[in-house]
């Protein structure tokens, strides 16, 4: 625990490069997928299959990383992921056709696990009163990532085209790797055998409020990333320029990476206080409504806005999630625990994608925005109802010996 603040500057660092390496060339595979590779129907499916099947792969694989890394530690399968990303990464360069592609995709979701691994050396390593403030730094990282990633794939795809984005993204992911070498982790000896898939959903299972906190998470990436495949195409058809798609769509995206920046530490410390339910309404609650208002976008610039105000909001959920992973997990278990999350979210982000994709090109893109508002506002609504249940029903015994009902 003494390493803890020494860790979390070294992961956020490496958290940050990783994330920025993904964002620098994932958001324009539309555009990929049209100029490089010869797609000129169906893009919007093609894009949403690419992004959607790494992840798919992620999050079935994810449960077997979590098991090694609370056996073998977190810092290990930190850098078995930085490394097999790199190669995937470089491995776009020499893809020619849509197939090979999704075939590197295939590989790239095999070797993911770092953010997972970082959020649980985080959680395992951190003094408990500071978990949450460490959660809400951490979840900074990626976002600052993604502002960085997609302006700099935006400029660097004029100058170098999208294939030189996957050297750059390579090489940069290698330096994450690298750079989580310097982790202090602290482990308690165990020499437990790795258990099952099974074993690990039993176990959660039969964690109070675990479930429900993996259910929200699979609902809340499924409406994030619900308009990953067709957002450079929505920026085209409002305005934007399509020889300078990559570098506004790059914009556009950085939006929320800002804002959870600005607001990702102050949520973490905010959930510490009020606690971690109550924050996670309202980044839900800001977030759909933030949707919703993005359906009257004319512009760039009021898009652009838009998207910035949303992620002031729904920077409190992740964090808050999160926290609350490692509030109700054993302490044993967390690894495990952040893992399954980990598939939860992975399975979200295939579903989203593939919705978007199949949606965009059927229904139109300003219908995603409207489907997003209702599923983010629907799960604020069950958040709130299942905090207010909670509240009715627990009970205390006061000094007199009497039995009262909590104050909500």
């Amino acid at each position: 625990m003494v390493h803890w603040k020494r860790n979390l500057y070294i992961l956020w660092l490496g958290l940050f490069f990783n994330h920025m390496a993904y964002t620098l060339s994932v958001p324009f595979f539309p555009l990929f997928l049209q100029n490089d590779l010869g797609i000129q129907q169906g893009v919007e499916v093609w894009a949403g299959i690419s992004i959607s099947i790494s992840f798919l792969i992620s999050g079935l694989c994810a449960p077997f990383w979590g098991s090694l890394a609370d056996r073998y530690g977190s810092k290990l399968m930190l850098v078995r992921s930085g490394v097999g990303l790199a190669m995937a990464h470089l491995a776009n360069y020499w893809v020619y056709d849509p197939f090979t592609f999704i075939a590197v995709r295939v590989f790239q979701g095999l070797m993911a696990g770092f953010n997972p691994a970082s959020l649980t050396l985080v959680g395992t390593n951190t003094p408990e009163k500071h978990v949450g403030y460490a959660l809400g730094v951490i979840s900074t990282a990626t976002a600052a990532g993604s502002i960085l990633g997609p302006l700099a794939g935006g400029i660097l795809s004029q100058w170098v085209g999208l294939r030189g984005c996957f050297i750059a993204s390579g090489i940069i992911t290698l330096l994450s790797a690298l750079m989580v070498l310097g982790v202090k982790e602290s482990r308690e000896p165990r020499n437990i055998a790795r258990s099952s898939i099974l074993d690990d959903v039993k176990q959660a299972v039969s964690t109070p409020g675990l479930m429900r906190i993996y259910g929200l998470i699979l609902l809340v990436s499924t409406s994030v990333l619900i308009i990953e495949p067709v957002l450079t195409l929505y920026v085209v058809q409002i305005g934007g320029d399509v020889s300078r798609a990559t570098l506004s769509a790059g914009i556009v995206f950085s939006a929320i990476g800002i804002a959870t920046v600005i607001m990702g530490p102050r949520w973490g410390r905010i959930g510490g206080r009020i606690g971690y339910e109550k924050t996670l309404f309202i980044g839900l609650l800001g977030g759909g409504i933030g949707s919703l208002l993005q359906l009257t976008a004319t512009n760039l610039i009021y898009f652009g806005s838009l998207r910035f105000v949303y992620g002031l909001f729904f920077a409190a959920v992740y964090p808050a999630l999160n926290a609350l992973i490692i509030q109700y997990a054993a302490k044993e278990f967390r690894g495990r625990a952040v893992s399954l999350s980990q598939s939860a979210s992975q399975f979200g982000i295939v579903l989203g994608p593939l919705l978007g994709g199949f949606l965009g090109g059927w229904t139109g893109i300003p219908f995603i925005f409207l489907l997003t508002g209702i599923v983010l506002l629907t799960a604020a609504w069950v958040v709130r109802a299942k905090e207010f249940k909670q509240g009715a029903i627990r009970k205390v015994m006061t000094s007199d010996g009497e039995t009262t009902l909590n104050k909500l």
